[in-house]
């Protein structure tokens, strides 16, 4: 996936979906073979023991979380609020904010965005504050869902307004 660009023709960020939303298994996108693979952990396929994934949730091409500087290595991880996406989808996105987590006490950032196309975009906003004025509850939301789906210690740190999330993912561009 380091192949396919960060930003689409018409200036929007493009997400691969890699779970779509209403799922409870964790995949992730193999770059060796290019397939979607359950992920493992002590042998074990990872189930999400409480509420599934509360968005598409997948990573923006040709990005990376530098890993010298507390990422994890893997491109910038983003949830896609919306309807459920079929995996492998490649779709243009407006990233709106960032949750900063703490997961084992490391830093673990989840890009928050909604779909370009306004059809898709169900909860008909394009910014950060547009979400807090009219749906407050989603962020909500997002917080207890990030703080439970997982077994490892999680902290929410705060959050990126949509003009940070931006400079976050230029400065974690590949290409």
């Amino acid at each position: 996936m380091k192949s396919l660009p960060t930003l689409s023709e018409d200036g929007f960020y493009y997400t691969v979906v890699e779970i779509p939303a209403g799922t409870n298994k964790k995949y992730e996108f193999n770059s060796e073979s290019m397939t979607f693979e359950i992920d493992q952990r002590n042998g074990q396929d990872r189930i999400i023991s409480f509420l599934p994934y509360v968005g598409n949730y997948g990573f923006i091409p040709s990005t990376l979380s530098d890993s010298t500087k507390g990422g994890d290595g893997d491109p910038l991880d983003m949830i896609l609020l919306g309807e459920s996406i079929a995996q492998g989808t490649l779709i243009e996105t407006i990233p709106i904010a960032t949750v900063k987590l703490l997961d084992n006490k490391e830093e673990d950032f989840k890009i928050i965005s909604v779909p370009a196309d306004e059809n898709l975009n169900v909860l008909g906003v394009k910014t950060y504050e547009e979400l807090q004025s009219n749906h407050p509850g989603v962020i909500q939301i997002i917080e207890i869902w990030l703080k439970n789906y997982d077994s490892d210690e999680l902290e929410i740190s705060g959050w990126l307004n949509q003009q940070q999330t931006l400079d976050y993912i230029s400065e974690n561009k590949l290409n």
